[in-house]
């Protein structure tokens, strides 16, 4: 198990250390404290992917009515190129 880069004997060192830093009463509401912050930053996490992946979809979706639009676009209205050529010949 390796959580953060951390194995399970660092974590039980973490822990004891923790245990003897602020004791056993202080130690649940430290872990509930830790604990919705991590939750919290996950959510946040998940509200910027969702954010991210709609913005993308948006992106994408005028991407390709633009590239719809063009074809009809360049079938009225003549191109350079294609009004020096009928010029020539």
């Amino acid at each position: 198990m390796n959580i953060f880069g951390i194995g399970l004997p660092e974590m039980a060192l973490i822990l004891v250390i923790a245990l003897l830093v602020f004791g056993p009463k202080k130690l649940p509401e430290i872990g509930q404290s830790l604990g919705k912050a991590i939750r919290g930053f996950q959510e946040a996490s998940r509200e910027f992917e969702t954010e991210f992946q709609k913005e993308a979809r948006q992106l994408e979706n005028s991407v390709k009515m633009k590239a719809q639009l063009e074809p009809e676009n360049n079938k009225s209205v003549p191109t350079e190129e294609s009004s020096s050529e009928t010029t020539n010949t």
